[in-house]
């Protein structure tokens, strides 16, 4: 019964992720990224989920189940697991690696870019141009969907890019760009 809603959960969020990016360009990942999102899938699967299953399994054999709470919280507990692994199975099977230690070109913003520039208030922030799966931007990871990262995209240092924001259009000055 669940399948469907979860189907239809995925492909939603892979239209408002993707949103005004070219086809394919929605997939590219950083081998960091990816890695992060194996072993994510990796611990649920060989970890947490055979966890919860032998309790699930003892709570099961302790007779009434509609009153127990270790058996519902557990099979709950299991939705979510396999709802999660699917997800990322699905997102890893999509998955386009690229890796930006391979950049040629260094002299302009492309995937994997860690740039760092001056907004209007001269302020410096550096930013990384990940994947929209991968990015955390507490981590300063910042998804290729996201109105910066569209902003920088082929600048080069010295460049001023427009950014559109709420209140305007803002401009950003590029002052470095670094490759792994």
């Amino acid at each position: 019964m669940d399948a469907a809603p979860d189907r239809q959960d995925d492909d939603d969020d892979d239209r408002v992720e993707t949103a005004g990016l070219p086809p394919g360009l929605s997939r590219y990942i950083t081998p960091a990224g990816l890695a992060r999102m194996e072993a994510e899938h990796r611990q649920l699967m060989r970890e947490e989920r055979p966890r919860i299953v032998d309790i699930v399994s003892w709570a099961a054999g302790n007779g009434d189940r509609s009153e127990n709470g270790d058996y519902l919280y557990g099979k709950k507990r299991l939705r979510e697991i396999d709802r999660r692994a699917r997800f990322l199975g699905k997102r890893i099977d999509r998955a386009q690696l690229v890796d930006p230690a391979l950049q040629t070109r260094r002299d302009q913003v492309f995937f994997g870019a860690t740039v760092t520039y001056l907004d209007e208030a001269d302020e410096s922030r550096s930013v990384t141009i990940v994947g929209v799966d991968e990015a955390d931007f507490e981590r300063g990871e910042i998804s290729l969907a996201s109105p910066v990262a569209r902003a920088l995209m082929g600048a080069r240092v010295g460049d001023e890019v427009r950014l559109a924001t709420p209140r305007g259009v803002s401009l950003l000055e590029v002052t470095a760009i670094a490759y792994p």
